[in-house]
């Protein structure tokens, strides 16, 4: 099951700086109703403040879950009931006197401000600990929790430098069952968060706090066992050292450090992937040598690696055996791994059109739109253009830095969509193609050769393009149709989705027929109308598939001469990702379905550089998927509504 915001009880976060407010904000916003105690006024009128403009940035963060569907029931740690505040009791009845107020609506969960602890924590079933890393303040403070939390509370401390067992001197050893690290970072930038144990704790409530995390929206990571620093805490120092190592050798710069760091890493394998692709036989080979010019210790460091791994034979993605990771995945074509969402484009724009469930007013969907921007290093999903009018398609243009994307408009039987670009930022909006010009405009490319932009028409059953500064709009194809016409019929003649080939010279499109109704096409033709015809009478319209379920958007690959498009139709045959290969004099009708159990897919956008194609759904998911084996990872899931998508 997924698990859901517990509202029976609420989460309290002891401390309100920098990272107590943001850690009250990532429960707020994932429907948890939170309690934040700071004796400062001051301190709580600031996270107040910072919570009310965050909350809904926080709510983008992608949900996951490491073990989806496997939350464990604990003895120890009650399930939720699932009970809203608003639904059983009133806020007041649930909390106790406060001294500042503050309530969130719609999808968010209520949270109040405390000065003293325990009207704060009463009845909490989760306390996370943020005061000051003053070491007396802290068992101090978890003595007093411990006398004041109910028995089943689960009892976190945000501390990176002390492990829980020297925090809980003073606690009960029943309560230790239920106590723990629990460290935040800085969400939502970095959404990492690292658990350890005191020594006691209790492994059921690892795995239930690993899920009520990952569906908050941060990615948990809990250590084996207890140690002085956490995971990345020991990683650091060890880079740290070799840094001074290398500055006072006066080997290196700070800034050629960071050079080599962002593209060594950054832009290329992770440290473990790469410690893989060189060999862990020769990895031991190069440390032999820092071991004997350094007097170093060996035991665990090439002693461990040749002993557990070297000597079995794993040496990396050289070995049939694996190495640091499990063994390559075979297929038919190729030995790959799957798809890392995490190392290949920098940056993903898509759209969510405004009918999720974070809509708050369904009246108003017309105007819910929004533009997105998500970094796949950091995770982060940043709103960039709000209050869009049910935006459909999305591209960029690398040479002007700019995007551009439609919105379909308030009524499909009008003609009021629109054409619009921006900065990368989202700054310098302008509108290309106004109301009243085109009906239903939906996906879009960009052709930065032609400075020119490229979409369909769904309603208006044609394909357009306009240039860069919104000059020169004109038809490319019209679809005839007539009044007398059933609409199951004029459905067939609906453009959807629109690739460009510039080194082809020709474009592809989809026509997505009745919904689910097994009657969608593929055509293509020139860029350009021949000499002598108009829009609505070409000679050189190819149909290139037919009775597809429900084909919407299209790419093309011009260097294999492969086009891949998503299909929203009904299972099996649609909800898929498809591929098929228009090179030659005559077209192949194979097609393949590459991916499939998308719900609702729609956009779709090729990352060549790493042999990735990423696709959106209405069910507010984002994927990705290994070109070479189909493997899909879902790289975003929340409650939006996703259609275009374009990468930068």
């Amino acid at each position: 099951m997924v698990v859901r915001p517990r509202t029976d009880r609420p989460v309290t976060v002891i401390g309100s700086g920098v990272l107590g407010r943001r850690i009250g904000c990532v429960f707020a916003a994932a429907g948890y109703n939170v309690c934040i105690q700071d004796p400062s006024p001051a301190a709580l009128q600031g996270t107040v403040e910072y919570i009310n403009t965050h909350r809904q940035e926080y709510s983008l963060m992608p949900r996951i879950s490491k073990r989806r569907g496997s939350a464990r029931d604990s003895s120890n740690t009650k399930q939720p009931d699932h009970d809203d505040y608003d639904a059983g009791m009133s806020a007041d009845d649930a909390f106790s006197t406060v001294d500042f107020e503050a309530y969130s609506q719609g999808p968010f969960g209520s949270y109040k401000t405390f000065t003293t602890l325990e009207p704060a924590v009463k009845d909490a079933w989760l306390v996370i600990e943020a005061i000051p890393e003053k070491l007396e303040l802290k068992v101090d403070t978890f003595r007093e929790l411990d006398l004041k939390c109910a028995g089943d509370c689960i009892i976190g401390s945000n501390s990176s430098s002390f492990k829980s067992s020297l925090l809980a001197l003073k606690v009960s050893r029943e309560r230790r069952k239920r106590f723990l690290n629990m460290h935040f970072t800085m969400p939502p930038m970095i959404r990492t968060v690292e658990m350890m144990t005191c020594g006691e704790t209790e492994p059921q409530v690892f795995s239930y706090l690993e899920d009520v995390i990952g569906e908050c929206g941060l990615l948990p990571v809990t250590a084996r066992r207890e140690s002085t620093g956490f995971v990345f805490n020991r990683l650091w120092a060890a880079v740290k050292r070799e840094i001074m190592n290398i500055l006072s050798d006066g080997v290196s710069d700070p800034s050629e450090i960071d050079l080599l760091w962002e593209h060594m890493f950054k832009n290329g394998p992770l440290p473990c992937q790469l410690m893989d692709q060189v060999g862990l036989d020769t990895v031991a080979y190069i440390e032999d040598n820092y071991i004997q010019e350094r007097g170093l210790d060996s035991t665990k460091t090439v002693n461990w690696l040749r002993e557990n791994y070297v000597r079995h034979g794993r040496l990396g993605k050289k070995s049939t055996k694996g190495g640091l990771y499990p063994p390559i995945i075979k297929s038919s074509t190729a030995e790959v791994q799957p798809a890392n969402p995490h190392t290949a484009a920098k940056d993903i724009y898509l759209l969510d059109v405004g009918l999720g469930g974070n809509a708050r007013d369904v009246t108003q969907a017309h105007a819910n739109g929004q533009i997105l921007q998500f970094n796949l290093a950091t995770q982060k999903l940043t709103p960039i253009v709000m209050r869009q009018n049910l935006p459909d398609g999305i591209d960029v243009s690398l040479e002007t830095q700019r995007i551009f994307w439609t919105n379909m408009g308030r009524s499909t039987a009008a003609c009021d969509g629109s054409v619009w670009t921006a900065d990368m930022d989202g700054s310098q909006i302008r509108c290309l193609i106004p109301k009243g010009q085109v009906h239903t405009p939906k996906q879009i490319s960009v052709l930065d050769s032609r400075k020119q932009v490229y979409f369909c028409d769904r309603e208006g059953t044609s394909i357009h393009r306009v240039a860069f500064d919104g000059t020169q709009h004109e038809i490319l194809m019209q679809r005839r149709t007539t009044l007398d016409i059933q609409l199951s019929e004029k459905m067939r003649s609906w453009c959807v989705g629109i690739a460009l080939d510039d080194e082809h010279g020709v474009m592809y499109w989809t026509q997505k027929g009745p919904s689910k109704g097994g009657r969608g096409q593929i055509y293509r033709a020139g860029l350009d109308i021949s000499p002598g015809e108009a829009a609505d009478d070409r000679s050189d319209i190819e149909c290139l598939f037919d009775g597809l379920p429900e084909p919407i958007d299209i790419e093309i690959d011009s260097g294999t001469q492969t086009i891949y498009w998503t299909d929203r139709g009904e299972h099996p045959m649609g909800c898929a990702l498809y591929r098929a290969y228009v090179g030659g004099e005559k077209v192949d009708m194979h097609k393949v379905i590459l991916a499939r159990h998308f719900h609702e897919p729609i956009g779709l956008k090729l990352d060549r550089a790493s042999n990735t194609v990423y696709v959106t759904d209405l069910g507010g998911s984002v994927y990705s998927v290994d070109l070479s084996d189909g493997i899909k990872v879902e790289v975003i899931r929340n409650d939006g509504c996703y259609t275009g998508i374009t990468l930068v």
